[in-house]
């Protein structure tokens, strides 16, 4: 059922406490913990805490929680001082949503990736 923890899914062991993550920030509906394959300097996961297998899943039957996961990507970029500062070209980060194997999507748990401390180039590899 949609919303509703999986025994075999990594990021609801997370939010169950039973697999340890870093964690850097955590409200009522979602948790951020840092990537432990990180592909910047910042590399945070912010993952709704109810089960949703992607982003568009998450989308489509949640779209409060799929705006609470953004807002909270946007104060984790504040924290971690990477958000975007005017007249500052080098600042500023991505958050990146993986959907389906062939986009590099490798939990099966809806999760914004939130990307920064480095210059990052467009097109994304």
């Amino acid at each position: 059922m949609a919303g509703e923890p999986q025994a075999d899914c990594l990021f609801c062991k997370i939010v169950a406490g039973e697999v340890p993550a870093t964690v850097v920030r955590e409200s009522e509906t979602t948790l951020a913990f840092r990537d432990i394959n990180p592909q910047a300097p910042t590399h945070v996961l912010v993952i709704p805490k109810a089960h949703y297998p992607d982003a568009a899943a998450l989308a489509a039957a949640a779209p409060e929680l799929a705006a609470d996961v953004l807002r909270e990507a946007g104060e984790v970029a504040a924290q971690e001082k990477i958000a975007a500062v005017e007249g500052v070209p080098s600042s500023g980060y991505r958050i990146v949503f993986n959907t389906g194997a062939g986009a590099g999507q490798t939990v099966w748990h809806a999760h914004a990736h939130v990307l920064g401390g480095r210059g990052l180039n467009w097109p994304p590899g």
